[in-house]
């Protein structure tokens, strides 16, 4: 099950980056590839929240020092973070990495990072390296510095798709937005769910499932959002999947 939510996660990575290379309008000079639709503010959000995410699975999954911490804290529990969550949370954070740069080499219209995103991620880096430097002075553990990281990653998930959601609704369309991403994500946070359910079940362990907030967080809040947009691609705005270019500019 570990592998088929990592499968399925990592790979709905990817028809947001092919949706970005296949959008093409055709003008007088040249074929240009198009991001409009796509909301930016999330990816600044996303690729954050995958780098704490990537720092927090490393340290709990390779550190041998902060898996002691761990289980000192939990002497009958098993260390929540597997292989697969290591792979995943790396590759997310490249792939968002790619997609990053699409939108600095695609056409993107007047789409920029918001100011409230622009601060929500400064606040979040701020924060890292704050608690890092804490770390460091030994005022804080290693374990709990992680456990910091997840929390911007929690945060973050509680709110990135936010913008995507809003901006679909104020366009009446879901143009841009892949919906490959979003039913290949509602398959990985169900699949992820059920993962941390049946560790926990199977070692009588149920605090596991807290023992990893960020995961819990991410697979329940993900679902909850992927069944937004599905209700806004395939009922809210249906009809309006081959809305133009200038109208997806000026909503």
């Amino acid at each position: 099950i570990g592998w088929i939510y990592f499968a399925a996660w990592t790979i709905s990575f990817y028809p947001q980056v092919y949706e970005n290379w296949k959008r093409k309008r055709l003008n007088i000079i040249s074929l240009i590839v198009i991001v409009v639709g796509l909301n930016f503010d999330f990816l600044a959000l996303n690729i954050t929240g995958f780098i704490a995410y990537s720092v927090f699975n490393i340290g709990l999954f390779w550190v041998h020092e902060i898996q002691a911490e761990y289980q000192k804290l939990h002497p009958y529990g098993i260390i929540p973070v597997r292989g697969n969550d290591v792979f995943f949370a790396i590759h997310a954070a490249a792939i968002t990495g790619v997609t990053i740069f699409q939108c600095f080499i695609y056409e993107r219209g007047e789409q920029k990072v918001s100011w409230t995103a622009t601060a929500l991620v400064s606040g979040s880096w701020l924060f890292a390296i704050i608690s890092l430097i804490v770390a460091i002075a030994g005022k804080l553990s290693w374990l709990t510095y992680l456990y910091f990281l997840s929390y911007v990653k929690l945060g973050i998930t509680l709110i990135k798709y936010v913008p995507q959601a809003y901006m679909n609704y104020r366009r009446k369309s879901t143009v841009g937005w892949s919906i490959g991403n979003v039913l290949l994500d509602f398959t990985g946070g169900s699949f992820s769910l059920l993962q941390m359910f049946l560790l926990a079940y199977n070692s009588d362990d149920w605090g596991s499932i807290f023992g990893d907030p960020t995961k819990f967080g991410l697979g329940l809040f993900s679902v909850c959002f992927d069944i937004i947009f599905i209700i806004q691609h395939y009922v809210l705005y249906k009809d309006n999947k081959g809305a133009t270019y200038e109208a997806l500019v000026n909503p």
